[in-house]
């Protein structure tokens, strides 16, 4: 996998366990990915292209090969939506902490949480296997959807550094997760 997917996945992540502080309906989420710019360059449509790729890729694996891909997904707290799209499960516990946890191992930590009105704004940093992801972002509360508008930077373990804006939107799907784990595994 190219880097460009791995820092969405990761951003992905981020969004959704600051979504989890943001008092959202507990249930099924999907979370599309709006806009992608790294590094100054517009990868929307690179990772639109990709994620269309690896639906098709799953549809056509083994059955084997598709439950295992499927189970790494789940692991992470995301299965495979619709339209290039993933979908999270939150709990009720989720839906209703004031602060978000963003990883239960403490690689990420929020330095600060602000709340107003259907808005909240947010700084975070994160550290793992050498490298750290500096950011801020915020996420905007309208009914079942959740606009949110990250811009970061990242420096990998060899001292490149690159500089991301993420668009994303999570739209309730559903009060049951089906077979869509939290964060963590525990429903």
């Amino acid at each position: 996998m190219s880097r460009s997917p791995v820092i969405v996945f990761a951003a992905i992540a981020a969004v959704t366990a600051y979504a989890a502080g943001m008092g959202l309906k507990p249930g099924l989420w999907e979370v599309k990915i709006v806009k992608h710019i790294v590094d100054g360059r517009d990868q929307t449509a690179q990772m639109a292209g990709a994620a269309d790729k690896m639906q098709q890729a799953m549809a056509n694996m083994p059955a084997a090969q598709r439950a295992q891909m499927e189970a790494a997904m789940k692991q992470h707290g995301m299965g495979q939506g619709s339209d290039g799209g993933f979908r999270i499960c939150i709990t009720p516990e989720m839906a209703k902490m004031e602060k978000p946890v963003l990883d239960k191992e403490g690689r990420c930590q929020p330095a600060t949480v602000t709340h107003s009105g259907n808005q909240t704004s947010f700084e975070y940093s994160c550290a793992f296997n050498g490298s750290t992801m500096k950011g801020k972002g915020v996420s905007t509360v309208s009914a079942d959807t959740v606009a949110t508008h990250v811009e970061s930077i990242s420096t990998d373990s060899k001292g490149a550094s690159h500089t991301m804006q993420n668009d994303t939107q999570m739209t309730y799907v559903s009060a049951d997760c089906g077979d869509v784990q939290p964060p963590g595994g525990a429903k």
